[in-house]
């Protein structure tokens, strides 16, 4: 299951995805996210559908008593757009999903930890549970053969320094709730440790509380036999290269298990392509135990070895030749180069294979350009373009 944050996010996903979860504007645990509204739901789901993918509407913030009929609107709207589950944690936003009719999943924010809490939610009427990341697999293998219901576990993303996300530095200290889907990431930021005399001590590493993120590829055999129904991936405000990249070795890495083909060594190369994408360094979180300082990233923001660089934006698509002119307002692009084309609607990533001016084969085309590329699909007027570096 992958994250997205708007159609585009869908189509970066699409190739490998089984199914995607977002949130609209209103009480999800990313308030930023404007591209999925209330009003564009349905069209949404029904690209979701035309492409065989399930779409989950997350519905898990934290609600306070003014946020009830706005729950009742969002989850309303969710049966009416084919939503094929929301998920939530609040009993109130059980309560109001039970009563619209619209099947749900627990959401890690429940911090579901034990078989016991999870036979609980599905008497309820929960049609799967999101397990605490905090959780290792055996205990994951014992509430799966306790309680007949699906599980879903994180097994890529970021780890947060409280126990299921449910943190409050950011909203204490800059009334920016994590807990209401707006959370400055205070544990991500740089650290200086003094003594009590106001002395900056030398230390190795500055981000003292910023995990690294979880990876699991190398474990997917693990994974599969704890009976994890689906594998989810964090990172909803991550980029749609992101998006793309850990669908796609995901997907190859449990396709070779169920092919008899999956092996260390190929798992190994599959966690390098990821590195090359956000990552904060990897870790097995608590899957083996207690990750203890090992699992914290003091040195790095985005160690990813991959960056994009802003080229141009499309100015027009020729449908019947599947060329489209680019500006090149930022930089120039010479053949071989691969690019990302993203737009509202439009995400692709692909290598330049054949460039023109005014009708002439070129091999480079300078800043300030306008260049026909010839495109593997359709994109649209004013789409950004971004030459991949590394």
């Amino acid at each position: 299951m992958s994250p997205v944050k708007n159609r585009s996010g869908l189509e970066a996903a699409s190739p490998y995805a089984d199914a995607v979860y977002f949130g609209v504007s209103e009480l999800n645990l990313r308030s930023n996210s404007k591209g999925i509204t209330l009003d564009n739901l349905g069209d949404f789901m029904e690209a979701c559908h035309e492409k065989s993918i399930l779409g989950y509407l997350t519905v898990n913030s934290t609600l306070y008593n003014n946020d009830i009929e706005k729950a009742k609107r969002v989850i309303k709207t969710a049966k009416e757009s084919d939503v094929d589950a929301i998920i939530v944690w609040d009993p109130a936003t059980i309560e109001i999903a039970k009563n619209t009719g619209v099947d749900f999943f627990i959401s890690t924010q429940a911090n579901i930890s034990n078989w016991k809490s999870a036979q609980f939610y599905k008497k309820m009427g929960a049609k799967r549970v999101i397990l605490a990341r905090e959780m290792t697999l055996d205990q994951i293998k014992e509430v799966k053969r306790k309680v007949d219901m699906e599980i879903e576990s994180f097994v890529h993303g970021a780890m947060c320094l409280a126990i299921s996300g449910r943190c409050i530095l950011s909203g204490f200290y800059e009334n920016a709730s994590a807990n209401r889907g707006s959370c400055n990431q205070i544990c991500r930021r740089e650290l200086k440790l003094c003594d009590d005399k106001g002395n900056i001590l030398e230390t190795d590493g500055k981000q003292y509380m910023s995990p690294k993120d979880i990876c699991m590829i190398e474990y997917i055999p693990e994974l599969i036999g704890a009976g994890i129904d689906s594998f989810k991936i964090e990172g909803r405000q991550r980029s749609n290269k992101y998006i793309r990249e850990t669908a796609k070795y995901y997907k190859k890495a449990v396709d070779d298990y169920f092919s008899g083909d999956f092996s260390k060594i190929k798992a190994k190369k599959y966690k390098e392509e990821l590195r090359k994408v956000y990552n904060r360094n990897f870790s097995t979180g608590f899957y083996f135990g207690e990750p203890g300082a090992e699992g914290i990233s003091f040195f790095s923001g985005n160690a990813g070895t991959t960056k994009r660089l802003q080229v141009g934006k499309v100015n027009h698509f020729y449908n019947d030749s599947g060329v489209a002119i680019i500006e090149l307002i930022h930089r120039g692009l010479k053949k071989g180069d691969k690019i990302i084309v993203e737009g509202e609607t439009t995400y692709l990533e692909q290598e330049i294979i054949s460039m023109e001016i005014d009708g002439e084969k070129i091999e480079k085309a300078e800043k300030s350009d306008q260049v026909g590329l010839k495109v593997d699909k359709r994109v649209r007027k004013n789409d950004k373009v971004y030459l991949l570096i590394g």
